[in-house]
């Protein structure tokens, strides 16, 4: 079936491009407007009262949401901000700053958090082991040692590396090597909405974090993180929301935090993306569309999208130069690993020429495929690849 009357407003916005770039900033569907409306509504109504509707109501109703959507038992351990590296550093901030602090990670996880610890490794308390992802057919086997050779303070993963596509391995293969004293951060934003995700089994032990950006198709200003249950950690880097239910009473010299996920809460945020995330969810919800029912029409028009790449036989968008191998354990983005940067750079400009929106990071261009997109709409990608 088609979703396209679901995103009637953005493509009309667009009508000659194709946009492969979901993964990176995805198309909002039209019930987001109505919700960003509803936000100016309710302002406009409540003033200084709003914050009743929002903490009351709407926040109540998105974590309800992203509990059933990510099988979470904990709707109230969901904590909200404007983004998810605003959360992550609240973690860290739990920690002394003249205290040694050891992490393990990836060499393939995003620049805000890639550019974070570079800055902390300035510190001499600061230890960071980073693990390589290639090859990928070696990483879970280097990944498991790496955690069983030594303790670390913070493990931090993505489900889905940003720059490959590649799914990290299951938490299941690893997590019962961790020690209950490391605290364990799984980057989500790239798995959120695009991969099936059931937290149950993890709930009182994991860090979820992600957002609207990308396949939740809210839009920027709405990040989230699932905080363990019982977690008692105390970020430094707090907010007044972290203690919102006792705002009215005397503040004491201790500073006290809330008893679930809001104890990681900062301060004042636009609350608009909310409601669009509200939304989006609730159109999920009514018409049973399901992550795992929007994961296979993505993976039928990766097929469809590689069927053509065989026809055209193109020297350098091909099988032979795509990073994944194995489309089973894959996100909803392809990445191209090419001779070098400069060959990316202009193979994109060619292709938003020909009305084709991709994303590239250094030597590899991806291409993102999104539930408004019909197989039948790749016959301007197959065109435009012929012609360059």
């Amino acid at each position: 079936m088609s979703y396209k009357k679901h995103y009637s407003r953005y493509l009309a916005e667009h009508p000659n491009s194709l946009h492969f770039a979901p993964h990176s900033h995805h198309y909002w569907p039209d019930v987001t407007r109505d919700a960003q409306l509803a936000y100016w509504d309710d302002s406009a109504r409540d003033v200084d009262h709003k914050w009743g509707t929002i903490f009351g109501e709407r926040v109540p109703a998105v974590q309800k949401y992203l509990a059933q959507l990510l099988n979470h038992p904990y709707p109230e351990q969901f904590v909200f901000a404007s983004n998810t590296h605003e959360l992550l550093y609240r973690v860290i901030s739990s920690y002394a700053p003249n205290k040694p602090l050891k992490i393990l990670s990836t060499d393939s996880e995003f620049h805000s958090f890639s550019r974070q610890i570079r800055r902390l490794q300035e510190r001499p308390e600061v230890e960071f082991v980073s693990i390589a992802t290639e090859p990928f057919a070696t990483f879970e086997s280097r990944w498991l040692e790496a955690i069983q050779q030594q303790a670390f303070d913070l493990i931090f993963t993505s489900q889905v590396f940003y720059n490959s596509g590649i799914v990290a391995p299951e938490l299941n293969t690893w997590i019962d090597a961790v020690p209950s004293c490391t605290q364990i951060i799984i980057d989500g934003y790239h798995g959120c909405g695009a991969i099936p995700t059931d937290l149950a089994s993890y709930a009182d032990r994991v860090f979820y974090l992600a957002g609207g950006y990308k396949y939740l198709q809210a839009g920027e200003g709405c990040c989230f993180m699932a905080v363990p249950k019982g977690c008692q950690l105390r970020p430094e880097f707090t907010g007044w929301f972290a203690d919102f239910a006792n705002l009215a009473k005397p503040q004491k010299a201790q500073v006290e935090y809330a008893d679930d996920g809001m104890r990681f809460a900062g301060a004042t945020m636009d609350f608009s993306a909310v409601y669009r995330l509200e939304s989006v969810l609730a159109w999920w919800y009514r018409d049973g569309l399901t992550v795992a029912a929007m994961h296979d029409y993505v993976k039928q028009l990766q097929q469809a999208f590689l069927t053509i790449l065989d026809e055209v036989k193109h020297p350098h968008i091909n099988r032979q130069n795509l990073l994944a191998k194995d489309l089973n354990h894959h996100g909803h983005f392809l990445t191209f690993k090419l001779v070098n940067a400069e060959t990316v750079e202009q193979l994109a400009a060619h292709l938003s020429q020909h009305g084709i929106e991709t994303d590239y990071r250094g030597e590899r261009l991806r291409f993102g495929f999104a539930i408004y997109h019909d197989v039948e709409d790749y016959q301007q990608l197959k065109n435009a690849l012929t012609q360059l």
